[in-house]
């Protein structure tokens, strides 16, 4: 395979703040790229940069076997781009849109009203084609702005959290649509910070904190070292203040976490035994709702690495902001 894209030393700086910091990684061609990380990380402007639309510092990029440093327009015919806020005319209707996309790339007349309507069926939006963009849900939005993204068969496709702020059902077509693209041997690269769906879609994923990468990896090696570490939560009701210390007590080989008032998890570098946990926790006084063995996830690797808390990725994800 050859690379898709080269990055080496891309440098972007705001006033006081170093939004990107000496960044080196490639993409192979056909690959799914995951680029992860918190709110202000840095990955809106690394797109940003990559594609064209912000100048950096220093550094090199290289898209397809073409230097796009000095000439950032250079790869654009190869490329498409899904900004992680809507660049469509919300008075033109969902087809007008697509059809004009498509003229921007030098799509015949036919051509583009082809593949417009071949994209509105894709995306379950026939019914609405010819309802103006502004009047669309935010999953629609998000829907036809990947969709004019796609409008010209690229063979790059930069997505910038594609699914942040839409329903479950979108969502979950979204992600399928992607995957179906990586079959196809679309490169993608993909920024969120959605973990899970960072896991269930990347073939190798880059963490980015603070403007650096901290660690680039395929999603199984970043797992390898969790293989043998097991887990089981227990959620349950009226615990003593005192648990954690009396329950480690009692199982010196496991480690006892409280996560919340009312759920504790148990690891163990062997499989955990759930009656005996529970026993213990109903002679406590507790009453259990809940037990059940977890499995080691990529959360718990960007955890380790980066020293973020997946919770407030999570609170991220809920509040669905605007990103930088």
């Amino acid at each position: 395979m050859t690379d898709g894209i080269t990055v080496k030393g891309l440098k972007k700086r705001f006033d006081e703040v170093q939004a990107v910091n000496d960044i080196s990684f490639s993409v192979k061609s056909g690959e799914l790229f995951g680029f992860l990380g918190p709110n202000g990380a840095g990955k809106t402007t690394t797109i940003n940069m990559i594609t064209g639309l912000a100048r950096p510092d220093s550094g090199s990029i290289n898209i397809a076997g073409i230097d796009c440093t000095g000439k950032p327009k250079s790869a654009q015919h190869l490329i498409g781009v899904v900004p992680d806020e809507s660049n469509l005319y919300p008075e033109l209707t969902g087809y007008e849109n697509l059809c004009f996309c498509a003229s921007l790339y030098g799509l015949s007349k036919p051509e583009r009203q082809t593949k417009a309507k071949e994209l509105l069926s894709v995306f379950s939006l026939d019914t609405a084609a010819n309802r103006k963009f502004g009047g669309y849900s935010k999953g629609m939005k998000r829907k036809l702005t990947i969709a004019a993204g796609m409008i010209h068969n690229p063979e790059i496709l930069f997505l910038d959290e594609p699914t942040t702020g839409i329903d479950v059902a979108s969502a979950r077509q979204l992600r399928s649509l992607i995957s179906k693209l990586h079959a196809q041997g679309t490169t993608i690269f993909l920024t969120t910070h959605y973990i899970e769906e960072a896991e269930r879609l990347c073939d190798r994923i880059a963490f980015i904190v603070n403007g650096k990468l901290v660690r680039t990896d395929n999603v199984s090696k970043l797992l390898l070292p969790l293989q043998n570490i097991h887990r089981m939560q227990v959620v349950c009701t009226d615990l003593p203040e005192d648990l954690i210390p009396g329950i480690s007590k009692s199982f010196p080989d496991m480690v006892f976490k409280s996560k919340k008032h009312n759920v504790i998890e148990i690891e163990n570098g062997r499989p955990i035994s759930i009656a005996p946990i529970v026993r213990y926790l109903e002679e406590q006084g507790a009453n259990i709702f809940e037990a059940k063995l977890i499995k080691p996830s990529l959360e718990d690797v960007f955890v380790e690495i980066t020293g973020i808390e997946a919770d407030i990725m999570r609170r991220e994800k809920e509040k669905g902001g605007k990103k930088k």
